[in-house]
């Protein structure tokens, strides 16, 4: 008997010794998955966070990206006006200018002319001045046609000048054609 209870408990203390060994590693994989899901509780709040901070971003760089249209837009045309400040200042003394002297208007009204064409070339404003060329209805506005020895719809006579800006028409140029001699 002695036999069989020593059996019979060392059966128990093996029995103990297996839940002891299952608790364990129970406790071990509770403890490990405690620990999976609070990493990942902060691996989503990073995310969310680095989330919340790229879209702040994008919506300044959107905000600042407008402001920066509507500026170019609303002052584009300073460096331009600048240029023309010397012409006005260079047009206001020839009229303030008491002295008689023709030839010396004359010279001032020049050189104003230059400071304009020279404004001009800083804007990339070009003239259009398309005498002998064929018309072109995006460049040319014909106001009349003349009998003339030229090929037909050959522009004779520019009647105002035309302007580009950049290739672009500012003003298409007030032209004369030529028609065919009855």
């Amino acid at each position: 008997m002695q036999e069989n209870e020593n059996s019979k408990q060392g059966a128990v203390d093996a029995a103990d010794i297996a839940i002891d060994k299952l608790a364990e590693a129970a406790g071990v994989e509770a403890s490990d998955d405690a620990t999976r899901i609070a990493e990942l509780e902060k691996e989503v709040a990073e995310l969310k966070d680095n989330f919340l901070r790229a879209r702040a971003d994008a919506d300044n760089l959107r905000r600042r990206a407008t402001e920066d249209v509507q500026n170019a837009r609303k002052f584009a045309i300073n460096k331009f006006a600048g240029e023309l400040l010397s012409v006005k200042d260079s047009l206001e003394m020839a009229l303030a200018d008491q002295s008689g002297q023709f030839d010396a208007l004359k010279f001032g009204v020049d050189l104003t002319l230059k400071q304009l064409a020279s404004a001009f070339d800083k804007a990339d404003i070009s003239e259009v001045n398309p005498i002998g060329e064929k018309l072109d209805p995006h460049k040319h506005q014909a106001i009349s046609a003349e009998e003339s020895d030229a090929e037909p719809n050959t522009v004779i006579r520019v009647m105002q000048k035309g302007y580009t800006v950049a290739d672009r028409v500012l003003r298409p140029a007030m032209v004369v054609v030529a028609k065919a001699k009855s």
